[in-house]
């Protein structure tokens, strides 16, 4: 059966391509991947044929084995538990995991994009209307890099001593820091 992975050039788009390669590269053998790339300018989310797969109308979206999975930590977790690896635990670990996956979903995810949007995309507001948002998104992407780095000083990854999902969602994020205009140099940790 074939994966079939709709997807762009977004950090959530990011998450699913990493996934793969990740079980790729710890051995497992995933179904035939066929990568389709949604053209997000052109407005390909809003078709009839891609609402079919996804009626939310953004990226990422897979369809494996018939079955329509959408949300891009909803899709890391569906890999982890269909194709299982140390990239997500099955046993009681995994509830090391879950949590921050899903605090990345809730709260890098958002606060990062937010903060992007206003800097580089928001063209019709003025400055003084985008003052206000770039302030309170730049603040708290600057508290969640410091959540990041109070993990990190206690371990090598966001959940312990393996590589996971969690990983994998927050990194796809946090690695825009230069396009969203977050200084996480200030944290070494989370930079590396």
């Amino acid at each position: 059966m074939s994966l079939e992975v709709y997807t762009g050039a977004t950090p959530n788009g990011w998450k699913i391509s990493v996934m793969i390669e990740e079980l790729i590269e710890a051995g497992v053998e995933v179904d035939e991947v066929n990568m389709h790339l949604i053209s997000l300018s052109d407005g390909e989310q809003f078709t009839d044929s891609y609402m079919a797969i996804n009626p939310n109308q953004k990226i990422p979206a897979i369809v494996h084995d018939g079955r329509a999975i959408i949300e891009s930590c909803a899709i890391l977790q569906y890999l982890g538990e269909t194709f299982p690896t140390s990239l997500y635990p099955t046993d009681e670990r995994r509830w090391d995991v879950i949590p921050w996956l899903y605090w990345q979903a809730a709260n890098v995810g958002p606060v990062f994009g937010n903060k992007l949007s206003y800097t580089r995309y928001i063209t019709d507001a003025t400055v003084d209307q985008k003052a206000h948002p770039l302030e309170r998104f730049g603040k708290e992407a600057l508290r969640l890099v410091g959540v990041l780095d109070h993990q990190l000083a206690k371990q090598p990854y966001i959940c312990g001593d393996d590589f996971t999902v969690a990983d994998i969602a927050a990194w796809c994020w946090v690695r825009s820091y230069k396009w969203a205009k977050v200084d996480i140099t200030i944290k070494p940790r989370v930079l590396d």
